[in-house]
């Protein structure tokens, strides 16, 4: 009975030794496939998988170049560029906001920035408030995500970051250090960029030692770079600079409303381009051909080499038309002009031209603002007035072009004009009488009653009877008036080469009567430029030109970094032939000639003893003071205004002068700026009198055309 019990046991013992003999066996084939696994990879697969470790990537991003530069007929240069040291920062494409403030931090014992906080000064600020708590975010990220609530953590975009803005109090960064401050401002500028995009820390003020120390630690810097950036300089300071434009800063990078077609362009984001006029008109040729830098970064996205394949090229450079010696004296003129101010009169505007091509010569407008003379060059063609009597040239070609005018039917009868329901019309120098007139001595003398008869015809209205009534379509009338006008540059966009052109203000008539008062100016309002495009074309024998700034475009010289070879030539750009029979515009020439030369002319006391003989007209019209600070119309002003061409037989300049905001009461004004301004213009082209080169005779000359001011109690309408 023993024995039973005995196999029993046997049998137990018999399988352990079994079992785990089968589990060292599984466990020796585990330990063996992995060995093996891992032989494979070190062996067969590590050049493979450390390349995979060790991968880079090489991407090819364009880096900005000088603009071209600006100079004037002369080859002065009005616009050019300085070259600085900058520091630079690349930004890899995986970098974190938490890896720049890192960066920022080291750098910050390399440079200097300003670094002055709303805790430091009330004014002159370099860092806000917002950007010291930005820099505080992204050190402290983890720290401020674990303090937000559940319902904080679900939020997303903009909201999930006001969260975290809403966490940093004052009192959290109101202790930062100097070098805390500096890394905040160098973290501002970091996080203004874009993933592989370059971006300038610092060009200003960079010194060498800063340079050196920077390239010398550029290994522990990744993504930071030294090179040479460019500014903007202005070698003749404030010299037509609103008109010369500006440029924006990385900051402000591509306007908003043009990201789509710069971006189509090649154009990056915070790259700086034309902002305003001739810098925005000709952004294309001034912009130049980018660098191209081929950028190497890790798997991390870091930048860890740049290498410059392309270097890139300047821009083009453009020649203007002014002369900017002529330019100083037009500005000077218009100064001395406002020396002479009356009433609510704050400012002149003035513009010269060469007819026959469209070079704008000289433009100037001044203005006083909280007492000081500031330039308002702009104001010529983005401020429009009443300009009175002297687009009446207009209204005579007008009346030619519309058929009823002609050699036949010239004569009326200058008496003063009465309506039922509209206000009277009369000439300054015939306030009762009745003078008989043709169109050249309409214009000689001014006569408002002559061009509202014209425009009468032109509505259909042939005869007049005092206290008749004006039976007359006034809409259509209107509506044709202007159609003629357009054709001399009056109420339309003249061509010129810049953006932001005005083109004066059309008013919504209402009685027939308005229809007349057009016909001499006082109605719509036209810019000055508008006024010199318009004298202009008739001085040109009745082809209208476009204003030009720019006469041709120049690369630069590869030796002397100057301006170089002739790249486009601009040609003068005709707009349109006034379809007016020769004749017809010869009479208006010579009506012209007759208002500065004839014995009755409104002009004549201006322009006596010049060595060069010149046509014009003058002009005053009734209008409102536009108070900017009200916005709106206070109380009734004069406006006088004058245009005029010369040498009468050849021209060369033309010139509109337009001197706003004058006193309503003759009692009260003694102005003629208008004339007197555009003789000065006329002397300083052609070099004489008070502008002869060594000044002889010019005291005399001065002094004749200030007394000529105090005898001219003329005929100016």
């Amino acid at each position: 009975m023993i024995k039973p019990a005995k196999k029993v046991n046997e049998r137990k013992k018999s399988h352990i030794p079994f079992r785990l003999n089968l589990l060292f066996f599984i466990v020796f084939l585990l330990f063996t496939a992995l060995i093996l696994r891992l032989g494979y990879l070190q062996i067969v697969k590590a050049d493979e998988y450390r390349a995979e470790v060790e991968r880079t990537e090489n991407t090819t991003i364009t880096g900005s170049v000088p603009r071209g530069e600006i100079f004037d007929a002369n080859l002065k240069k009005l616009v050019g560029n300085e070259a600085r040291n900058t520091i630079t920062y690349t930004r890899g494409k995986s970098t974190s906001s938490t890896d720049m403030a890192e960066l920022s931090l080291k750098l910050a014992d390399y440079i200097s920035m300003p670094h002055v906080s709303p805790f430091d000064s009330d004014e002159g600020r370099d860092i806000t408030l917002r950007d010291m708590q930005d820099y505080y975010i992204s050190t402290n990220l983890e720290d401020l995500n674990k303090s937000l609530t559940d319902e904080e953590k679900k939020l997303s975009g903009s909201k999930s970051y006001q969260a975290l803005l809403d966490k940093v109090s004052e009192d959290d960064v109101s202790g930062f250090s100097d070098k805390e401050k500096i890394a905040t401002a160098i973290f501002k500028k970091m996080n203004a960029s874009y993933a592989l995009s370059t971006v300038n820390i610092k060009n200003e003020d960079v010194t060498q030692e800063e340079i050196a120390r920077v390239s010398e630690s550029l290994g522990q810097l990744p993504g930071i770079g030294t090179g040479t950036d460019w500014v903007r300089v202005y070698p003749e300071e404030n010299m037509l600079r609103s008109v010369l434009g500006g440029v924006t800063t990385e900051a402000q990078g591509i306007p908003s409303d043009k990201v789509s077609k710069y971006l189509a362009m090649g154009y990056s984001r915070n790259d700086r381009v034309g902002r305003t006029y001739l810098e925005s008109q000709y952004e294309s040729v001034l912009r130049g051909t980018k660098s191209s830098i081929e950028t190497e970064t890790n798997t991390s996205g870091e930048v860890i080499n740049q290498i410059e394949k392309y270097s890139g090229s300047k821009g083009d450079n453009l020649i203007l038309t002014s002369d900017i010696d002529f330019q100083r004296t037009l500005e000077q003129i218009a100064k001395d002009s406002l020396g002479k101010r009356e009433g609510k009169n704050d400012r002149i505007y003035i513009a010269a031209m060469n007819p026959k091509t469209g070079d704008i010569l000289g433009m100037t407008g001044q203005r006083i603002k909280d007492g000081e003379v500031i330039d308002d060059a702009l104001g010529v063609f983005t401020s429009s007035y009443n300009m009175g009597s002297s687009i009446k040239g207009a209204t005579v070609l007008s009346a030619y072009m519309d058929g009823v005018l002609d050699s036949s039917n010239n004569r009326i009868i200058d008496t003063p004009l009465k309506f039922r329901g509209s206000n009277d019309i009369s000439s300054v120098f015939n306030r009762s009488g009745s003078i008989e007139m043709n169109d050249i001595t309409a214009l000689e003398r001014s006569s408002n009653v002559y061009m509202a008869r014209l425009a009468m015809r032109m509505g259909g209205i042939w005869d007049y009877t005092r206290d008749q009534t004006l039976p007359l379509n006034y809409n259509e009338l209107i509506k044709k008036q202007r159609e003629y006008y357009a054709m001399f540059g009056l109420g339309v966009n003249t061509g010129i080469d810049l953006p932001s052109e005005e083109t004066g203000l059309k008013g919504t008539p209402t009685q027939p009567g308005e229809a007349l008062f057009e016909a001499f100016g006082q109605y719509d309002t036209y810019t000055t430029l508008q006024l010199l495009q318009y004298v202009s074309t008739i001085a040109n024998d009745g082809t209208r030109i476009a204003p030009r700034l720019v006469s041709e475009i120049r690369d630069t010289d590869p030796e002397t970094g100057g301006v170089g070879a002739l790249k486009t030539e601009i040609e003068p750009k005709v707009l349109n032939k006034i379809p007016v029979e020769e004749e017809a515009l010869n009479r208006v020439q010579q009506g012209f000639y007759q208002a500065v030369n004839g014995s009755q002319g409104s002009a004549r006391s201006y322009f006596t003893g010049t060595p060069y003989e010149s046509a014009g007209k003058t002009g005053t019209a009734q209008a409102f003071y536009y108070d900017e600070e009200l916005g709106r119309n206070d109380g009734r002003v004069i406006n006088l205004t004058y245009v005029g061409y010369a040498p009468f037989d050849n021209p060369e300049i033309a010139v509109a002068v337009v001197v706003p905001y004058l006193p309503e009461r003759d009692s009260e004004r003694n102005n003629h700026e208008n004339t007197r301004a555009a003789r000065r213009v006329m002397d300083a082209y052609f070099k004489v009198g008070e502008f002869e080169t060594d000044n002889s005779g010019a005291e005399e000359t001065v002094e004749d055309i200030q007394s000529a001011a105090n005898e001219a109690q003329n005929d100016e309408e």
